[in-house]
């Protein structure tokens, strides 16, 4: 894996706001003493979702002292992991899967509708800086393929219409509702289940 490098234009100072601080403290307090700096994943995690989806040089620094560990430490985590963003990704962040499940089911299809909608190219911010996609690795939901991760929510069984909609309504500012958009449960099987179904034979 290649180092991944931070953004050029980078914020003078960060600091947790209430809100992430309590969220710090409740996580530190798991670990026992003297091992506080195992909660370093956590806490860039935590950086990242107050500012914006991305982590900015001066949150790691902050990081460093609040646990009392080498800033280089944070910095090698934070730059090893791909699922810290180092630059703008925009007030929603989507990742599309186009591993094999997803692919062969039209993740492809997804991407172009990123490509209209958004910007020409992935990792690139849309014309007015609120959001940005790139392609991923498997995301873990292949039965509900192909789908996209926004921020935090998982949008399942989609096309690129479907898509096009669901990205209509983030450049709006509104967050869509996640899940399967073909109306399943989860992951259940389409035209209800198949198997199990005589429980006194199972």
């Amino acid at each position: 894996m290649s180092l991944r490098r931070p953004a050029k234009d980078q914020p003078e100072n960060f600091e947790f706001n209430s809100s992430s601080l309590e969220a710090a403290k409740i996580i530190i307090s798991r670990y026992p003493k003297g091992k506080q700096q195992s909660a370093v994943m956590a806490l860039l995690y935590i950086a990242q979702r107050q500012n914006n989806n991305w982590i900015p040089l001066a949150a790691m620094k902050y990081i460093a002292k609040f646990l009392d560990m080498p800033y280089i430490k944070v910095y090698e985590v934070a730059t090893f992991y791909s699922m810290y963003n180092l630059s703008p990704v925009g007030k929603f962040f989507i990742q599309v899967c186009t591993t094999t499940p997803c692919m062969i089911r039209g993740a492809y299809e997804l991407v172009q509708a990123c490509k209209e909608k958004i910007s020409k190219n992935e990792s690139e911010l849309s014309a007015d800086k609120n959001c940005s996609w790139m392609e991923v690795e498997c995301l873990g939901a292949c039965v509900n393929a192909p789908m996209m991760q926004i921020n935090d929510d998982y949008y399942e069984d989609l096309n690129k219409e479907k898509t096009l909609k669901i990205l209509d309504k983030i450049i709006k500012g509104e967050t869509p509702e996640p899940g399967s958009y073909r109306g399943r449960v989860n992951n259940e099987p389409e035209n209800n289940r198949k198997t199990l179904l005589d429980l006194k034979n199972a």
